[in-house]
């Protein structure tokens, strides 16, 4: 990952995963395909598959909770098989990551497992003592060996099997090796001389010898012909890992030739508890190269992988390392893979340009990553766990504290090969407890400060000789005892941070004894004490522009303080756990903070909120490191991964200014078709601006123009076409819509015409494949019962307004001229109108909802049926009196003498008067 300038300062507001730092080998075995392009190893309960060229996880074989025992590659690269402890054998395609088959393998765990050379045969070792082969394709046993009296440790198929000769070897914790004949179906040997399990088997590269080792610290060398011992080497340690090298191997002048025994020469390689490789000549006895000890490492070798093409051994340790060593330069280490981080404790970027990280685990070493290639180096210069680092101002420098109660300073030099890359200067020793921070001042480098759980802080003095070492023989030297300049008690409890001044004139401390304290880089004379927080503080950290330092507790808080009175000026509190680090960002603006809830938050000081929560660990986050330009942050935690952050603020911000200037182009485009009346493109375009106001209004004037009124149910045939040709996303879209339009009264009519265009034209079975087909439905549904109720509701109350009708209609014609008979028509016609829109503001209550009609519902279709019936106009024109319903007929017969005494003068009235006067009755 190179690092690039970001532009000028900006607040920040989002961070986005840009890459991670996982564990790629957890433990077991681990193989290279024979093209040695990938690297095949077991991470818990999955197969990581790693591109060897790059370092990087290119596939991942989900086990789903299986812990895997062993695998095993075929030759030719394209499948894996994998035992797990459900006793089952998987078959995978490794090109595509999909499982293939699965079978049941053994009754107890499969311990080892080899392909033939022809990719068909699978033979597996297993705990209940047996060796099975099976056909990988097939899925079936073709042989049951038994024999063995214990656990099946290892199994190697003969290199130069055909079909009259196929053999397989066998070593056991019963301290034998079998030779299994495959067409004999039976044991043909019994290989014994050791007297401990047998780790390793391998073969001469024409099959006439056998190579064995085993954990009883000896090497035998079988004859495949007789089945005699030919020799025996004695190594001096538990062998774990054996193997033959090619004849070809190049390898340094020391190691051609010994004795001039070149022709007949076997050279085999060895790696065992002593955590070297060593290269033996079996014929002469004798250990021809040794690998160059690391030092203060503690690992174990448990597996090789021989890499014939470039002549590399790689060693896989039992802290989960791979190292790559060159036959070439006598076993030196060229390259490193991290396999498992453990829980990272601490993160600081080194070299000028901030291009590798330091990364401390819950280990004795120290690891740096390349963040370009993601080669690690491996740093050995602890015997106890590591605790804390920093670095100097320009990265060349880096000081580890650990739990030997010693702090080494390391001298980076990128340029260099990667043995003599980092040297120790310079080593602090004096401290009685564990050193648990480590600081750099911030403009010179010839100082390192250091805290330890004894609770006193020491100021070192590193020499102009350390740090002046630029040659690879420096290496070899023993690094400098640096001197104290002045040591003094600090706190009352462990010291837990470390921080230098911008100006490198004064250092703040910070301890679980709830305070920190402000130094004089001088003379280390206490300047002043921070109080407030309730319980212990992990982390100090000072302003890159003001007087101002922040501190993050376990009280879950982060406060800043002014460092001139003392004061705390500002409290920030989001996080639900401890606060574990904290650093400053944007010119001391804003802050990144990590805690134990396994989240980073950042902060904008001037407004006190946190503006952004960044989720990507599963456990509590120790580390934090910000690069210079803080376009990255990396974040390490106790769930074994380093998250490389990548600050995306300018990104959104042009996108978010790219789609508002789309949005105004698109809006314009919008008002252009409306004004053209293109309504094909005014809908598409409405609904792909997810404008549903819009797309209403737009619906609406398409009703009001009613360009095709009896073609078309909208009013225009071009607007249905397009209705019913949406596909389904847009069709469900408009579905929405209509819901919530159709929930308005005042928008239904629009909303019912535009379903009705989707029911006439739309496949119902399609309408009910939509993803929220029953939701919208639903919905639909229940509104169009209530506005087919108020529909029914005015129909009813209309009936008022014939009946006012028909009896104005039922008075004596008074005389005049047609031409005031037409405008009292008229006038008529006015009111009737106005009464038709009362009756349906009647129908609504105060709240805009629907009215409930007063009647039963089961009598309310017959009901209508006789009140619209009850109209009936004679064949001359004359209208006969209304009848309501029988009983209002017997009603009006029974007052017809009562209504003639009250009889009006008809010359004072008038067809409108007698209706307002029947509207008064109705009243």
């Amino acid at each position: 990952m190179a690092t690039t300038q970001y532009g000028k300062l900006h607040l920040k507001t989002n961070f986005n995963v840009a890459s991670t730092i996982e564990s790629i080998y957890t433990g077991g075995k681990a193989v290279a395909t024979a093209d040695e392009q990938f690297l095949i190893t077991a991470v818990g309960d999955d197969i990581n598959v790693l591109a060897l060229e790059s370092g990087r996880t290119v596939k991942k074989l989900k086990g789903n909770a299986d812990a895997i025992s062993c695998f095993a590659v075929k030759p030719d690269g394209k499948h894996v098989v994998t035992a797990s402890q459900s006793l089952l054998l998987k078959l995978w395609d490794l090109e595509t990551g999909d499982e293939v088959r699965t079978w049941k393998a053994h009754e107890a765990p499969v311990v080892a497992m080899d392909f033939d050379a022809s990719s068909t045969l699978v033979a597996t070792g297993s705990a209940d003592s047996t060796v099975k082969v099976w056909d990988a394709d097939g899925g079936f046993c073709t042989h049951n060996f038994k024999g063995h009296s214990g656990i099946v440790s290892v199994v190697k198929f003969h290199p130069t099997s055909s079909d009259t000769h196929l053999r397989l070897v066998s070593g056991s914790d019963d301290c034998k090796i079998r030779v299994w004949d495959l067409h004999k179906r039976t044991c043909v040997a019994v290989l014994d001389s050791h007297v401990s399990v047998i780790r390793g088997l391998d073969f001469s590269a024409n099959g006439a010898y056998l190579v064995s080792g085993a954990r009883d610290k000896v090497v035998c060398l079988w004859n495949m012909t007789t089945f005699e011992l030919e020799k025996t080497v004695p190594v001096f340690e538990t062998v774990e890992t054996v193997g033959v090298l090619l004849g070809s191997s190049p390898l340094p002048e020391s190691a051609r030739n010994i004795d001039g025994a070149a022709a007949n020469r076997l050279l085999i390689y060895t790696g065992g508890d002593k955590g070297v490789l060593r290269l033996w000549d079996v014929m002469a006895n004798t250990c021809v190269l040794t690998q160059p000890a690391e030092p203060n490492s503690k690992h174990e070798i448990l597996e090789t992988i021989y890499l014939r093409k470039t002549h590399t051994l790689v060693a896989v340790t039992s802290d989960q390392n791979l190292l790559f060593h060159d036959l070439a330069t006598g076993l030196k280490r060229t390259r490193q893979i991290a396999g498992y981080n453990q829980e990272v404790l601490d993160l600081k970027l080194m070299g000028p340009e901030d291009s590798h990280l330091a990364v401390v685990t819950n280990t004795e070493q120290v690891r740096i990553y390349n963040l370009e290639t993601m080669d690690c180096d491996i740093l050995y210069g602890h015997s106890e766990i590591v605790m804390a680092i920093d670095r100097s101002r320009d990265g060349t420098l880096l000081a580890s504290g650990a739990r030997d109660h010693n702090a080494v300073v390391w001298k980076f030099r990128r340029d260099e090969t990667p043995e003599n890359r980092y040297v120790q200067i310079g080593t602090c020793v004096g401290h009685t407890e564990p050193v648990s921070a480590v600081a750099f001042p911030r403009k010179s480098q010839n100082t390192v400060i250091t805290g330890s759980y004894d609770r006193t802080i020491k100021v070192w003095d590193i020499p102009d000789s350390a740090l002046n070492m630029t040659t690879s023989n420096d290496n070899t030297t023993t690094p400098a005892k640096l001197k104290t300049r002045y040591t003094f008690q600090a706190h009352d409890k462990d010291i837990q941070s470390i921080a230098v001044a911008p100006n490198d004139k004064v250092f703040a401390s910070g301890a679980l004894d709830k305070t920190a304290k402000l130094w004089s880089m001088e003379d280390g004379q206490l300047l002043g004490t921070f109080k407030g927080h309730r319980r212990g503080i992990w982390c100090v950290a000072f302003s890159p522009v003001d007087q101002i330092l922040a501190t993050s507790s376990t009280d879950k808080t982060i406060k800043l303080w002014n460092v001139t009175d003392f004061s705390c000026v500002k409290t920030f509190e989001g996080h639900t756990n401890s606060v574990l680090q904290v650093n400053f960002l944007s010119a001391g603006m804003q802050l990144i903070s990590c805690g134990s809830d396994g989240l980073l938050k950042l902060w904008t000081i001037r407004s006190n909120e946190c503006v952004g929560t960044l989720d990507g660990h599963d456990d509590r986050i120790w580390a934090l490191a910000v690069q210079k330009d803080e376009k990255f942050i990396m974040s390490g935690s106790s769930d074994s991964t380093v998250v490389i952050w990548e600050d995306v603020t300018v990104q959104e911000m042009e996108e978010k200014q790219k789609e508002h200037e789309e949005q105004v182009l698109l809006e314009q485009d919008l008002a252009n078709f409306l004004q053209k009346r293109d309504y094909k493109n005014a809908i598409m375009l409405a609904m792909r601006l997810d404008k549903p106001f819009r797309l209403l209004s737009l619906f609406e004037q398409v009703a009001d123009l009613a360009l095709h009124p009896t073609t078309s149910i909208l009013g225009h045939t071009q607007v249905d076409h397009i209705i019913a040709t949406l596909n389904d996303t847009n069709l469900e879209k408009l579905l929405g819509h209509i819901k919530t339009w159709n929930t308005n009264t005042r928008h239904a009519r629009t909303a019912q015409s535009v379903l009705h265009v989707i029911l006439k034209h739309v496949d119902p079975e399609r309408i009910a494949r939509l993803r929220k087909a029953r939701e919208l439905l639903d919905a639909l549904v229940v509104y169009t019962e209530r506005h087919q109720k108020l529909a029914n509701q005015l129909v009813t109350q209309s009936f008022i307004v014939d009946y006012t009708v028909e009896s104005m209609l039922g008075f004596d014609e008074i005389p005049g001229n047609e031409d005031d008979d037409e405008e009292q028509l008229e006038d008529i016609d006015a009111w009737i109108s106005d009464m038709v829109v009362d009756a349906g503001k009647m129908s609504v209550n105060g709240n805009g909802d629907l009215g409930q009609a007063d009647h039963d519902d089961d009598g309310e279709d017959s009901e209508e049926d006789n009140d619209a019936s009850a109209f009936e106009t004679t064949a001359n024109g004359e209208t006969p009196a209304v009848a309501w319903s029988d009983d209002d007929a017997d009603d009006d017969n029974n007052n017809d003498d009562q209504d003639e005494d009250e009889q009006v003068d008809s010359d004072s009235s008038t067809p409108l008067s007698a209706a307002d006067d029947a509207m008064d009755v109705d009243h």
